[in-house]
């Protein structure tokens, strides 16, 4: 400052006028919230009986699903997380482009360290242009099977729908349900080197409906008294009650664990308006699917006759000969004025459990309400295979550590890398310039390129292991990236919900076998705009979108068996110029590993 004080007068008036200046342009410009929304997070163990069984499950504020986030377009949202539980938790706002807030994204040792016992941890970040139906989950171990809730961003006031306003909003969330406790879940399956058990019941807003026994508190056998169904549904069974005659918005939130799931409502149509957060042209359908980390908002009119109409979810499995839980899970749509013994109508319209088409029909249906801001020119061109893996094993006790496919352990990869979560944040080293615990080698192209959906060097004696690291894409501010992703036969197709943190992108081409730049079909119009992607089962999907958000954002798939295999890969975004394309620090209380 001594030097300051000697500079003649008019010079330090034009420099603090400079700083002035700077600093109105960094305030317009940053990321603010019209209004600011405080939650209190508890995590905190839950006894809950259900299926025949009692247990302690892990929640947020003892609540199965969690608290409904609620704010406004361009909210800032701040929430405190306290562990209560013997549990390393994290929180991860799924959806949320977290601009310039990458340190609250969330995915433990990616961005941040695990909340551990006793700690706190205060997410912050802006809603900077985003409004419709996202929702949060737990992103550490397998705990998000239990830690999840809706996150509901209405648009600014005095901004309608674009479409008629819904007499009503219900929000419905898609779930799995264990028995068991499931960070000893992940851990078994683990040291098996073998698959995951399926989940004793898929949920509906935590309620696995009529189908299951001991659905409700008690050990009632609900499958040999379907007599009594009637009396007991309204402890057991989540229902919305809706009017004749009017129109319901139903906010679906897909937060299984490791299945996809069809969901329909018997003799009723939906019709798509939203999808992952953003609007799309009204689209008509009699089902839809959901895979985890998928949302969708439908409107249902109540324009049946008179009575109690099932809404069901059922698996919807790509994989070949793959194990997977095939009870449906109920709910009830029911008319007001429907007697309370009246037999709920059937969903009969859920496809067959490998009813691909099925899907591909919806996907078909989904353009962008609005013309996007597609990139048309392509800086950055990546093509990722994804696929599962079956590495050899190299256990002395092998029937107790590779119960994978023939003898071997499961793996799963991005261009046949599998990723090793670290036991440090990513994002930590990348700020504070450590070298050495994560590389920047992750290819951009597979290394070999072949028939990937038919010609997969899928049986003995090739090879079908790969390899494995904490590698990491690094990506220049502001590149235009188009990621071609691709789907795999090394052990079996599949369909696979790829999630990329920190963004949405377009998606504007898919289909079925290898990607062939010279015959497929884009749409650089109207694609919508999602934060993850179903890749076809042998198929191939093409996503478009600027990387203009510096940080660690983390991209795999969301069936959560996938990711602890290894499909993943990290990519960092460097910064750009000034403050406003620049990570800020880390939070002061940041947890430590």
């Amino acid at each position: 400052m001594g030097n300051l004080v000697n500079l003649p007068k008019y010079v330090l008036i034009s420099l603090l006028f400079i700083c002035a200046n700077n600093m109105m342009h960094i305030m317009a410009q940053w990321p603010h919230g019209g209004s600011t929304k405080y939650y209190d997070f508890k995590v905190q163990m839950l006894k809950v009986n259900k299926l025949c069984n009692t247990r302690n499950i892990v929640t947020i504020n003892q609540k199965y699903p969690g608290p409904v986030v609620y704010a406004q377009e361009d909210d800032r949202v701040i929430v405190k997380l306290t562990n209560e539980t013997p549990y390393n938790a994290t929180i991860h706002w799924h959806g949320v482009r977290q601009i310039l807030s990458c340190w609250s994204d969330g995915p433990s040792y990616i961005t941040q360290c695990p909340v551990q016992s006793g700690q706190t941890f205060t997410y912050e970040f802006t809603l900077v242009k985003q409004k419709g139906t996202l929702f949060w989950h737990a992103h550490v171990s397998w705990l998000r099977a239990t830690v999840y809730g809706a996150l509901i961003i209405y648009p600014k006031t005095g901004v309608p729908y674009p479409f008629k306003y819904p007499y009503e909003e219900h929000t419905i969330i898609l779930g799995e349900y264990w028995n068991q406790d499931l960070v000893q879940l992940e851990k078994n399956v683990t040291a098996s080197g073998g698959i995951a058990p399926n989940a004793d019941a898929y949920t509906i807003n935590g309620h696995p409906g009529p189908n299951y026994n001991c659905s409700a508190n008690g050990n009632h056998q609900y499958s040999h008294m379907k007599n009594l169904l009637s009396v007991m549904d309204l402890t057991y069974v989540y229902k919305i009650n809706v009017v004749p005659g009017k129109t319901y918005m139903l906010r679906l939130i897909g937060a299984l664990l490791n299945m996809e799931s069809f969901f329909s409502i018997a003799n009723h149509k939906l019709t798509i308006v939203e999808a992952d957060g953003e609007y799309t042209k009204p689209f008509t359908t009699d089902r839809v699917m959901l895979g985890p980390g998928h949302t969708l908002n439908v409107l249902v009119t109540a324009d049946q006759k008179i009575g109690k109409y099932s809404m069901a979810m059922g698996p919807y499995m790509s994989a070949q000969n793959a194990p997977f839980q095939n009870i449906t899970s109920i709910a009830y749509f029911q008319y007001l004025g429907a007697s309370p013994n009246s037999v709920p109508l059937p969903a009969s319209l859920l496809p067959k459990f490998n009813d691909n088409l099925a899907v591909k029909t919806v996907m078909d249906g989904l353009k962008s309400l609005e013309i996007g801001n597609v990139p048309k020119e392509i800086d950055t061109n990546l093509f990722f295979t994804i696929g599962l893996n079956v590495n050899k094993c190299g256990s002395k006790t092998p029937k107790q550590n590779c119960q994978g496919v023939n003898g071997g352990v499961m793996a799963a990869s991005m261009n046949n890398n599998s990723f090793i979560r670290p036991n440090i944040s990513i994002l930590q080293d990348y700020y504070d310039h450590i070298s050495g615990r994560y590389t920047e080698d992750f290819p951009g192209t597979p290394l070999k390129f072949y028939d990937f959906v038919n010609g997969a060097p899928n049986s003995s004696p090739n090879n079908t292991g790969s390899t494995n690291g904490t590698r990491t894409k690094v990506l220049e501010y502001g590149s235009r990236v188009q990621l071609i992703l691709q789907d795999t036969g090394t052990v079996t197709t599949e369909n696979h919900p790829i999630h990329l943190h920190g963004y949405s992108f377009y998606v504007v081409g898919y289909g079925s076998g290898n990607y062939n730049p010279q015959t497929a079909n884009f749409n650089l119009v109207d694609p919508p705009y999602m934060n993850t992607i179903g890749v076809p089962v042998g198929g191939w999907a093409a996503i478009r979108f600027v990387a203009d958000n510096p940080g660690v954002w983390f991209m795999h798939c969301h069936l959560e068996i996938h990711l602890t295999w290894g499909l993943a890969v990290t990519l960092i975004v460097k910064n750009g110029q000034g403050p406003l394309e620049t990570l800020p620090h880390p939070p002061a209380d940041m947890p430590r590993c």
